[in-house]
């Protein structure tokens, strides 16, 4: 289908949704993607909702009315396949609607990778390569939350979805061919778990390397203005930076101020952090720090010097071997940050259980430095 024919149904009322999903069969292929708006909050506001089943395709307005439930018995549970590109933000977006995301889900970008096309192509990408047709980036930064959408808006929304399910077709098949169906099912699942993992990271002082040589004191004082930082932006629903950017967490942790005016003057420019915020965070880095909460604090991990950093060497050439005697993309098989860790800190990292670990766990353990 050349992009000029691209049309889809408005949907503004369950009723409506409701008789949709009803014509769906319930082993069928659903192509499923959104639209949504992240600019001022912490949770990402959903402003369309995109179906296509057997030619059929659909907008939904979540403006409109609230879809709530109407979306899991049919995806949620039962046979559908939901196809998606690059889902990861989607399904923390439709994390409401479907909180443990759809039963089955295909990652076109996921599959993809599996079989030889590189890893994280786009979905535009994608199209010109499997079906012959060059996709108009027009609407990219376009404003979804205005209403009415104009036609260049809903044409390219209903683009998003006309595509999904030849690819998907195109894609079970090569996977097929490849026997690297169990592997990609995997790679599904963890990003359903790493989507519906609405708590946070509990040792978010891990990503700032920059305090790796701190004391275990500061950095558990580091994880535990982090965590706040966390708890605040949900219950706030603001960016996480517009509350405490990650050089001033860094900075209070590493030096508390001495007084409330002080943390008003380091805090400028911080567009949530209030007089309320200020008294709580305050309040935090005055508190001491136990030993429990050392305890409870991971260390964060160094960047490899010495000895680690030729063992990591030999890991990147051990990854590039096996990848390649796969037919896979290094980083799909293990991305260089994962090494990093791993090789600082000796750790079995989650990343590289399931089919990673068959793969990998025989031979990897064996460079680490002595």
């Amino acid at each position: 289908m050349p992009p000029s024919d691209a049309t889809a149904d408005w949907i503004a009322d369950r009723a409506t949704l409701q008789a949709w999903l009803d014509e769906v069969p319930a082993d069928a292929v659903v192509g499923m993607d959104t639209e949504f708006m992240r600019r001022d909050s912490f949770h990402p506001q959903l402003a369309l909702l995109q179906l296509g089943c057997r030619g059929r395709h659909a907008l939904v307005d979540p403006l409109a009315f609230a879809i709530d439930d109407t979306l899991r018995p049919r995806l949620g549970s039962g046979d559908a396949i939901t196809v998606m590109h690059s889902a990861g933000e989607d399904l923390e977006t439709l994390a409401p609607l479907l909180p443990d995301g759809p039963r089955v889900l295909f990652d076109t970008q996921i599959a993809a990778a599996f079989v030889g096309m590189g890893l994280g192509i786009s979905y535009r990408a994608l199209v010109a390569e499997l079906c012959g047709d060059e996709l108009d980036k027009g609407e990219t930064r376009s404003d979804w939350m205005q209403r009415p959408l104009t036609a260049s808006q809903r044409s390219y929304a209903a683009l998003d979805v006309v595509y999904l399910e030849s690819i998907h077709a195109q894609l079970a098949g090569r996977l097929h061919q490849r026997g690297r169906g169990d592997w990609f099912a995997e790679d599904c699942e963890r990003l359903k778990r790493r989507a519906s993992h609405r708590d946070g990271d509990p040792q978010p002082q891990r990503a700032l390397r920059g305090a790796a040589e701190w004391p275990a004191e500061r950095q558990a004082l580091l994880r535990r203005v982090l965590l706040w930082r966390d708890r605040s932006a949900r219950m706030l629903d603001r960016p996480r930076p517009w509350l405490l950017d990650d050089a001033l967490a860094l900075s209070l942790a590493q030096q508390p101020p001495a007084s409330l005016a002080e943390l008003e003057q380091r805090g400028r420019g911080q567009r949530a952090l209030r007089s309320a915020q200020r008294g709580e965070l305050f309040a935090l880095l005055r508190e001491p720090v136990e030993a429990d909460e050392i305890t409870a604090t991971r260390p964060i991990p160094a960047h490899p010097q010495g000895e680690a950093k030729k063992a990591l060497g030999a890991m990147k050439e051990l990854i590039d071997k096996r990848a390649a005697e796969l037919d896979l993309p290094p980083g799909l098989l293990c991305p260089r940050k994962v090494l990093e860790e791993y090789v600082v800190t000796a750790e079995w990292p989650d990343f590289l259980d399931g089919w990673r670990g068959e793969v990998l766990r025989e031979h990897l353990p064996t460079l680490l430095p002595a």
